[in-house]
């Protein structure tokens, strides 16, 4: 009862203490003080008063002593209950030890409870005496009076009844995401609680890893205390204050109001934006003036934005929204800005196969064509000369604002190299240069930078029969060679390297006379004659109806390509590159040469007889001679005629075969052996004579 008697006078100094009245004196002592305090005030009523004074403080005694009293037996009732196990009280801690924590709990013994359920996750102590703390009454200890209460469960139940309490009256309860687990979130509200992964949020989340850690509110779906299942959500609180932030904003949204929202999800071809309750598209057309490849180059989610209402329905709660509209249109002043004519400077934003697109500021591009990036090249693909991101410089060509088209110019920035070449190299100018290419048709010489001339195969020799240009050169090298023409109308340079020598063909004529023998050596044969080189890149026509006194058909047979032959110089064409042949004519002026030998050299017996026909022989051999020329000289007029051009893209002695088709070859066979009807009438009398003598 000391014990008691202590506590409770320490509990009433407290009580007074804390109201602000004095505990330390006694309540009739405080009368009379307050007593005699007023008859120094008022001396004249002192003496009339005292009696009262000391009776109300004998009863104010009376009355304290009865209220000690009565809390003294109640706190003895309250001391000597015991505690029900399982009863949540409330207690101090007064001691902590190496194994429990010991709370006082209003009992005649401290409440014990185990030193693992402060120290769970480290080392360290998470509690000090002095502590207020809940806990509940797990059992008694009859033999020593020892009571064993836990922190943990005391903190269950009270969790059990917030639960209730939020479930009955659709409140909410708070905790923390602890883990993802299979099919949603753990959150621990004071014990674990289960939110499944479509109640996290209105839209599916992708990465729920995301929420581990964060602290939030959540409704209460189901719970089932015996089985300690709860099940909460957080979406049906997402959905009211969606639901509240909706009608607020249908109430004031309207079309022209500029908004700010919150990016809550990013497409293709726009982003969808939070305006409150209600969600809004930005297009990707309507983001920016100038060139948007994907909205996220310049969102992300959760982003704080600020738009315009561009369009509104209200009954399929649709918005349409835009940023650039909060920017004046960069076209309506771009007329002034770039003139024609005038020098820009932009960055390459994009390559198609017909050129590249340069932004020259925000919400303006030009476009520069593949044919107006260079001069002197024929550019494929706008990759060839810039890429992405590169900053050129180019002029303006052309500008249409309500088209919203600039055209630009990369050559023009730099002269036009065709405009200065026919004076920097005139025709029949030497000049040298590397072969930077080769075709079936001629050679490719770099001249100047950009710019390259040909050398077509009929150029490179006045002699040789070239199929390829690469039998003669290669890739790279150095070359000589003579402007023949320039056409800058269509930026075409022309070169030769057979002009860096005289034609041969100039001095044909000089050395092969007509009528001269020659030999050469067979190259050709074919069905209307033979081709006979004369010279290195020269030959002659041997015609069908000039290889033999004997009627042919065709030379095939006769004669093999490598024979050596020996002819007679009918005619010369050195514009056309020919030179007709006759082997006939060189056989029968031999004969001819023979019988004459043969009648200047005679000696035999003489007679007036014999004299008359010896003038007689060598008066017709004469006439025969006479009439062989003649032949001759009109055979080689018809070869001449019957004989074509030269080959198409080689031309010189190649040519002459193919296109020398004996059209007239009847009639020069006719006139051939007209003309060797004196010599056969020669010869017969020759051999008269002979066997005469």
């Amino acid at each position: 009862m000391e014990g008691l008697e202590k506590k409770l006078d320490t509990e009433q100094q407290e009580k007074l203490d804390e109201g602000g009245h004095p505990s330390t004196a006694e309540p009739g002592k405080e009368n009379a003080e307050v007593a005699g305090t007023q008859e120094a005030q008022h001396p004249k009523e002192s003496l009339p008063r005292t009696e009262g004074a000391q009776a109300e403080s004998e009863r104010a005694g009376e009355q304290a002593d009865q209220d000690k009293q009565e809390a003294l037996m109640e706190m003895y009732e309250e001391s000597i209950r015991r505690v029900q196990e399982g009863e949540v009280v409330r207690g101090r801690i007064v001691q902590i030890d190496k194994e429990f924590v010991l709370v006082d709990i209003g009992y005649k013994s401290e409440g014990h409870i185990p030193i693992e359920e402060f120290t769970r996750g480290g080392s360290t102590i998470d509690a000090k005496v002095g502590d207020p703390i809940d806990v509940m009454v797990e059992r008694w200890d009859d033999e020593d009076g020892a009571v064993r209460v836990s922190r943990e469960k005391a903190s269950r139940i009270r969790v059990w009844d917030d639960i209730k309490k939020a479930y009955e009256g659709d409140g909410v309860i708070r905790g923390v995401v602890t883990s993802r687990i299979k099919g949603g979130l753990s959150v621990d509200i004071g014990l674990p609680a289960f939110l499944p992964g479509s109640q996290v949020d209105l839209r599916p989340v992708r990465n729920l890893d995301e929420l581990v850690g964060k602290t939030l509110d959540f409704k209460v779906l189901k719970y089932n205390r015996k089985r300690s299942n709860v099940v909460l959500s957080r979406r049906v609180i997402l959905e009211q204050d969606r639901d509240r932030k909706r009608s607020e904003t249908l109430a004031t949204i309207h079309v022209g109001k500029v908004m700010d929202g919150v990016v809550k999800n990013i497409t293709e071809y726009g982003v969808f934006v939070d305006l409150g309750g209600i969600d809004g598209l930005l297009h990707i057309t309507d983001m920016s003036w100038g060139r948007v490849n994907q909205p996220s180059e310049m969102f992300s989610v959760g982003d704080p934005i600020k738009v315009k209402v561009l369009s509104l329905d209200l009954e399929r709660e649709r918005v349409s929204l835009g940023l650039k509209q909060l920017e004046p249109d960069p076209w309506t002043t771009a007329q002034d800005r770039y003139t024609v004519g005038s020098h820009v400077a932009g960055k390459v934003v994009s390559l198609t196969d017909y050129g590249a697109f340069v932004e020259l500021e925000k919400g303006i591009e030009g476009l520069i064509h593949v044919s107006e990036m260079s001069w002197t090249r024929k550019v494929r693909h706008p990759s060839k000369v810039v890429s992405v991101g590169e900053n050129v410089e180019a002029v303006v060509l052309n500008i249409s604002a309500e088209n919203r088209r600039i055209s630009l110019g990369m050559k023009q920035v730099v002269p036009n190299p065709w405009d200065v070449i026919a004076e920097k190299y005139p025709v029949g100018t030497t000049i040298e240069g590397r072969i930077k290419n080769i075709t079936d048709f001629g050679l490719f010489i770099g001249i100047d930078e950009g710019i390259d001339g040909l050398v077509h195969i009929s150029d490179i020799s006045w002699t040789k029969r070239i199929k390829h240009p690469s039998e003669i050169y290669k890739k790279g090298d150095e070359v000589q060679a003579i402007v023949l023409n320039i056409d800058q109308e269509n930026e075409r340079f022309s070169l030769g390297i057979k002009h860096l020598q005289k034609d041969p063909w100039e001095t044909v004529p000089e050395r092969y006379r007509v009528g001269t023998k020659i030999t050469g050596t067979v190259t050709n044969v074919t069905d209307f004659g033979v081709f006979v080189e004369l010279e290195e890149g020269i030959e002659g026509l041997v015609h069908v109806s000039e290889v033999s006194k004997e009627k042919l058909k065709t030379p095939l047979g006769k004669f093999q390509v490598g024979d050596i032959v020996s002819a007679r110089v009918l005619n010369i064409n050195p514009k056309e590159r020919r030179i007709g042949l006759s082997i006939k004519q060189l056989e029968m002026d031999e004969e001819h040469e023979l019988v004459s030998d043969y009648l200047s050299n005679y000696d035999g017996p003489t007679s007036s007889l014999g004299e008359l026909l010896k003038e007689n022989l060598r008066g017709k051999a004469a006439s025969g001679m006479g009439a062989a020329e003649k032949t001759d000289d009109a055979v080689a007029r018809e070869v001449e005629d019957q004989q074509v051009g030269e080959e198409s893209e080689q031309g010189g002695s190649a040519g002459q075969r193919e296109a020398m088709v004996p059209e007239g070859e009847a009639v020069a066979e006719g006139s051939a052996d007209e003309a060797s009807e004196p010599d056969r009438a020669t010869s017969s009398q020759e051999e008269d004579l002979t066997s005469k003598a």
